[in-house]
């Protein structure tokens, strides 16, 4: 008996034997991370990539490296569907027809201006996408959604660093300023609330500048930037279908999917929460297990990328990236005159 179930650990325990000095690396990154942003107000996710790459030496060789390939793909992409149980029906009707269609209107005309962008400062879709579609819908989250299903190269895991990072820190920049410009601007709590959510990248920020205004504009921005949110799974869907079509794909590689199944699980996830049926301890307990499977997620993305690939990217990505989130907030501040 003895030697069979040696024999069956030797076979069916060896894949999560290999995995798991590399997995367990990324969540203690992520753990000191969440610590540091706890306790010193560094957002989490910025706090992750830094370290991440700050332990790069380890995804180059030893038993760490298959758990970081596996954390920076499965996990990340496990973090993003499960980002479904935070949407439902009921987030449309509380927004409204007119700020909805404010909202899809700025994501796609953010998505094509980043598109525009790109082909005049001569980069390439992949970075096109990647920072339009960060800047448009749900920074960190959507970047690494994107980023799932872009056709790989030399320059990925650099670019979704450089998307992390960057609309991380806009996000954050936008959060002191905003709060601060809406109030010259004369826009109501209401405005601001929508302002807010329809422009600063990241939830954290979202929150933390609409409550700085007062308690409608706080409830305003985080109900808007959750539709925003509720967005990244068409815009993904469309992504995946268009690059599957046209993109080139190496004679040896595996054609893509036709939906991936963490679009999938998102989609799922979000009917089931539409349908109010989930008990909300299951809801929250969902929503914890995401944001710690993209925290953990990110670190392991930052391990595989190096400080020197980043400076590498270039000023013309920055002044896409700024260029974006310049945009986006234009868009929406003219979309307010017309819809107020």
């Amino acid at each position: 008996m003895s030697a069979t179930m040696s024999r069956f650990l030797a076979v069916k325990g060896a894949p999560a034997i290999r995995l798991a000095p590399g997995v367990l690396i990324c969540a203690t990154v992520a753990l000191a991370s969440q610590f540091l942003s706890d306790h010193y107000g560094a957002p989490a996710m910025l706090m992750a990539l830094l370290l991440g790459i700050a332990f790069h030496f380890l995804s180059e060789e030893g038993r760490a490296v298959p758990g970081i390939a596996f954390t920076s793909r499965t996990v990340l992409r496990v973090g993003v569907a499960l980002l479904g149980i935070r949407m439902s029906a009921d987030l449309l009707v509380g927004v409204g027809a007119s700020t909805i269609a404010l909202i899809v209107a700025a994501v796609v005309a953010t998505i094509l201006i980043a598109l525009a962008g790109a082909r005049l400062l001569g980069r390439g879709f992949r970075l096109a996408l990647l920072t339009g579609g960060s800047v448009a819908i749900c920074g960190a989250s959507a970047a690494m959604a994107i980023a799932a299903v872009l056709p790989r190269n030399e320059h990925s895991e650099r670019n979704l660093i450089f998307t992390v990072i960057s609309v991380t820190v806009l996000s954050t920049i936008a959060m002191m300023i905003y709060p601060v410009a809406v109030g010259m601007w004369g826009l109501d709590d209401r405005a601001a609330g929508i302002f807010i959510g329809a422009t600063i990248h990241d939830v954290a920020q979202v929150v933390g500048a609409g409550f700085s205004i007062s308690e409608e504009a706080g409830e305003t921005a985080t109900l808007v930037k959750l539709v925003r949110v509720t967005l990244l799974a068409p815009v993904v869907l469309i992504f995946s279908l268009v690059l599957r079509n046209i993109a080139p794909v190496a004679p040896d590689a595996p054609r893509p999917p036709l939906v991936p199944g963490f679009v999938i699980g998102f989609i799922v996830l979000a009917i089931i929460s539409s349908t109010g049926l989930v008990p909300v301890l299951v809801s929250d307990l969902l929503v914890e297990a995401s944001r710690w499977a993209l925290l953990t997620g990110i670190a392991a993305v930052g391990m595989k990328t190096s400080f020197k690939s980043i400076r590498d990217v270039g000023g013309a990505a920055v002044l896409l990236i700024v260029a974006e989130t310049a945009f986006i907030a234009l868009f929406v501040l003219g979309g307010l005159q017309i819809i107020r």
